[in-house]
């Protein structure tokens, strides 16, 4: 399965990897911004709010995905988790699980990809779940195989999703949102995220 490394991944992102047992992260691609590689939505106490890791990259030089560094310009670590303490320190399990994920806004990171797959790792073992993964070493060609979900990194085609709903912090002020990043349903769901995510693999 392809995929591509992404910022806390969306829930989609997961639901495709419990699909598969050998998984491919894409890195040899050419960057695009806009897109979920460096950045991640979450619900916050005004709506949907887009978390953005700044990056040092512009459309005259291009990158490759693992070659893209991370602006030191914005303490951005430190501003995002504040986000997520305002939006869900009143969910059920944010205090289990925030403390595992720290390191994400503790460590110096220099590279996208480094950061990305960081938060894959946390992921993972708040999870308990066993993946293992590899890094493309060129860049693979898409052939319409049924396996490629690289797509999913478009966040314009990441909108189509119909999984089934949980009860979300700040729901009965601004409605349901699917889709949102693995944290949302962690911190909402806790110990029942992986069988929710178990639980819409047909309708991927």
């Amino acid at each position: 399965m392809l995929l591509h490394p992404t910022y806390f991944p969306n829930i989609s992102h997961f639901v495709a990897i419990l699909t598969s047992e050998d998984l491919i992260f894409e890195v040899c691609d050419n960057y695009q911004k806009q897109t979920y590689r460096n950045r991640s939505e979450i619900y916050g106490a005004n709506g949907k709010l887009v978390l953005s890791v700044p990056v040092s990259y512009t459309q005259k030089l291009r990158q490759q995905s693992k070659d893209v560094q991370i602006s030191t310009t914005d303490n951005w670590q430190l501003q995002h988790l504040k986000s997520l303490d305002s939006a869900y320190r009143m969910s059920p399990f944010y205090e289990f699980y925030i403390d595992d994920l720290k390191p994400i806004f503790e460590t110096p990171f220099k590279y996208l990809l480094d950061l990305n797959l960081k938060c894959f790792e946390l992921i993972l073992e708040a999870l308990e779940l066993q993946k293992s993964y590899s890094l493309s070493e060129d860049f693979i060609v898409p052939d319409h195989t049924t396996n490629d979900y690289r797509y999913l990194v478009n966040a314009k085609k990441n909108t189509n999703f119909q999984f089934n709903t949980y009860t979300q912090v700040f729901t009965d002020k601004h409605g349901y949102f699917p889709n949102l990043s693995i944290l949302d349903l962690l911190f909402n769901e806790g110990p029942n995220t992986l069988n929710y995510l178990e639980a819409q693999i047909p309708k991927l």
